[in-house]
């Protein structure tokens, strides 16, 4: 039980940080524009790993409930240090998949912001497993070589309080507790599976047939990107140009095939058309290469700005996406224009632009 809760948990960990590092870049790490689907699998084997330890969490408490209450409670540094890990590990684990799951239905009952705490709190929980991994790597050793014998000093649950049941039905139990709670969120991620999404929020409706995070109305920016003098504001350093969304339309049009994928873990592929982004960067002067700033409309918050790497600028299918599956964009999605990029999370595929420029 323990070795399917532990993969469940360091897989969830591990695309985890992929996810933090690709939003919030380290300067050593590199991410790249190809293949394009590969953030989706990564995000969606995160959130679907996530929802299935938490069946077999619930198993491992119940198999274990018992032993957290032996005594003595305090007894050797080296017994202290096992109990202190268990608290942290089980309290950290609790913690970490109640509000993803949470954050999956983007419900927030609380004042922290939860991607920090989440990632800070993922840290905690990852560390008090190596510190109780390493306590106990004995009495691991000996199970997994099945010489676990049971100490003499702590003794086997009152069968008169705790009904037998046989290890291969809780193994059992549990693995179909696991595949169906990731069964009835994949389907959010893998398209064939969205029959069996019960539990996923966003499993492809939505305008136009592809899912909204963030609404017109919620970013506030519906006048502004309905305004007759709209313009997009593209900067390369010293020059400057503005377009309007019908020159926006008159320059060379790009189609391309990507998925959107959110860090929520939900994704869909799209049939995009636009701009291509160094055909626009052509428009205005010679872009030598760099980092490009995205700005919205929506001017406050994560979704005010992003940061695209030249890696991604340079691809010949990152757009200024005025188009959605052969229709202009719904206004939710990024009306008048938004980018759309390769393997990039939703979250920096920045709608309702409002300027685009060139770092130095």
């Amino acid at each position: 039980m323990g070795i399917a809760l532990g993969s469940a948990i360091l897989l969830c960990f591990g695309t985890g940080l992929l996810s933090h590092w690709i939003q919030h870049p380290p300067s050593w790490f590199w991410w790249p524009a190809h293949p394009v689907w590969l953030y989706r699998v990564t995000q969606g084997a995160h959130v679907i790993s996530g929802v299935a330890a938490i069946p077999l969490l619930l198993v491992k408490l119940w198999a274990v409930y018992p032993r957290l209450f032996h005594r003595p409670i305090i007894g050797s540094p080296l017994r202290i240090l096992e109990r202190g890990s268990i608290a942290i590990l089980v309290g950290a684990t609790i913690f970490q998949l109640s509000t993803g799951l949470l954050n999956i239905a983007q419900y927030y009952p609380w004042k922290f912001f939860f991607p920090t705490a989440h990632y800070a709190m993922a840290s905690v929980a990852v560390g008090a497993l190596a510190v109780h991994l390493a306590v106990k790597l004995p009495v691991i050793r000996d199970a997994l070589q099945h010489r676990l014998v049971e100490s003499p000093t702590e003794p086997p649950a009152d069968s008169s309080t705790r009904p037998h049941i046989s290890r291969r039905a809780v193994l059992t139990g549990a693995g179909v507790a696991a595949v169906a709670a990731g069964l009835a969120v994949a389907g959010q991620t893998i398209p064939f599976l969205r029959w069996a999404a019960v539990l996923a929020p966003r499993s492809g409706y939505g305008p136009q047939g592809v899912p909204v995070n963030r609404s017109a109305a919620a970013a506030g920016v519906g006048d502004r990107a309905r305004d007759p003098e709209y313009r997009l504001t593209v900067t390369i350093g010293d020059l400057q140009r503005q377009f309007t969304r019908d020159e926006l339309l008159s320059l060379p049009q790009t189609r391309a095939r990507l998925p959107i994928a959110c860090v929520e873990g939900w994704s869909a592929g799209a049939d995009w058309s636009g701009v291509r982004l160094l055909d626009l960067l052509a428009a205005v002067g010679d872009y030598s290469g760099g980092d490009i700033r995205f700005r919205s409309l929506e001017q406050t918050g994560i979704y005010g700005s992003s940061i695209l790497p030249q890696r991604h600028a340079v691809d010949d299918s990152t757009l200024v996406a005025l188009t959605i599956n052969g229709e202009t964009l719904d206004l939710d999605h990024g009306y008048p224009c938004r980018l759309i990029a390769p393997n990039r999370p939703g979250v920096l595929q920045t709608k309702w632009l409002s300027e685009i420029e060139v770092l130095p």
